[in-house]
C-alpha cells in the first residue's frame, strides 16, 4: 500500500488549505489517482488496521439493496440493538434526523440506487422499483465483455436532496480484458484519512466478488479521486502513519457462489483476509 502512502504525502506536499462543509477545513488537492494490481494481493492498508468487518458488512447492504442504517448494523453485529454504532450512525444522527427520517432512514442512498436508480417510490421497492444496475452489469459482464459501457452510477440528481449524504464515490466504471475483471472508481470526494482504505479495500472485494459471478480473474483497481483531502484535525495521525512501514498484503478468501442471489446468502464472517498484519489501529474522529 505505499501508494496509499505517497498519496497522503503527496497532499501535504502539493496540497492547498480550504474550508469545506463540515467547518473542520482541510488540506486538498484537486485530481489524485492510483492503481493496485489486485492479483498481488487484497490492497487492504497494513500501517494501521482496517475496519474489515465494516467493510464487508456495507457492501453486502449496497448489494442488498437497503437504506437503513440499522439494518447496516444487523448486517455487521447481528443486532439492531441501538448500542452497535456502523459508519452512517452519525449521518443518520444528523443529516437523516435534520430531513425527518426515523428509524434509521438515510434516503436513497448507494442501495436504493445501485438496486432501484431513480425509482421514484424508493422507500416501498413494491412499488416503482426503478432500474437495478447489479443485475443489468453482471448481465452485461457475462454476454457482453468487450463493453466500454459497464458503469455503476450512485450519482441521481434527481435523488440528491432526499439523500442523508450525496454518493461520495459517484461510479465505477468495469473493464474486461484477457479474462481479468478490472474496476475503475471515480470518487468526487475522498477522506483521505479515514475513508479511502475502507474505500479501496470496499471496491476491490466487490471485483473479487463481480469475477467470480462470471468466472473471471481479478485485474486492476483503480481509484480515482476528485477532492481528495485530509482534515486538518487528523494532520497528527496522517503523520504518525507516514513513519510506518507497509507490510505484505494478504490474501482474500471469499465463500462460493454462482450468482447475485448466493452472494446475498454470504455473511460478514464468510469473507477472510489470511496473513493479515496490520500495524495497531490509529484513531481518529470523523467529519460529518
Amino acid at each position: 500500500m505505499k501508494q496509499y502512502l505517497d498519496s497522503l504525502q503527496h497532499i501535504l506536499d502539493n496540497g492547498e488549505n480550504v474550508d469545506d462543509r463540515t467547518g473542520v477545513g482541510t488540506r486538498s488537492v484537486f485530481g489524485y489517482q492510483m492503481r493496485f494490481n489486485l492479483q498481488h494481493g487484497f490492497p487492504a492498508v497494513t500501517t494501521k488496521r482496517l475496519m474489515w468487518k465494516g467493510v464487508t458488512g456495507e457492501l453486502l447492504w449496497f448489494l442488498e439493496g437497503s437504506h437503513n442504517e440499522r439494518r447496516l448494523a444487523e448486517i455487521t453485529h447481528g443486532t439492531r440493538d441501538a448500542d452497535k454504532k456502523t459508519i452512517w450512525t452519525a449521518n443518520y444522527e444528523q443529516q437523516g434526523v435534520e430531513l425527518g427520517y426515523t428509524n434509521g432512514e438515510l434516503g436513497p442512498v448507494y442501495g436504493a440506487q445501485w438496486r432501484s436508480f431513480n425509482g421514484a417510490d424508493w422507500m416501498y421497492p413494491a412499488g416503482n422499483k426503478g432500474f437495478d444496475q447489479i443485475e443489468w452489469l453482471i448481465n452485461e459482464i457475462q454476454t457482453n465483455p468487450n463493453s466500454r459501457r459497464l458503469i455503476l452510477s450512485a450519482w441521481n440528481p434527481n435523488q440528491i436532496e432526499q439523500m442523508a449524504l450525496p454518493p461520495c464515490h459517484t461510479m465505477a466504471q468495469f473493464k474486461v480484458t484477457n479474462g481479468k475483471l478490472s474496476c475503475q472508481l471515480y470518487q468526487r470526494s475522498a477522506d483521505m484519512f479515514l475513508g479511502v482504505p475502507f474505500n479501496i479495500a470496499s471496491y476491490s472485494l466487490f471485483t473479487h466478488m463481480l469475477a467470480q459471478i462470471c468466472n473471471l480473474e481479478v485485474g486492476d483497481f483503480v481509484h480515482t479521486i476528485g477532492d481528495a483531502h485530509i482534515y486538518q484535525n487528523h494532520m497528527t495521525q496522517v503523520a504518525q502513519q507516514l513513519e510506518r512501514s507497509p507490510h505484505e498484503l494478504p490474501t482474500l478468501v471469499m465463500p462460493e457462489f454462482a450468482d447475485l442471489e448466493q452472494l446475498l446468502a454470504t455473511k460478514v464472517d464468510d469473507y477472510k483476509l489470511l496473513n493479515y498484519t496490520p500495524q495497531t489501529t490509529i484513531k481518529a474522529p470523523m467529519a460529518v
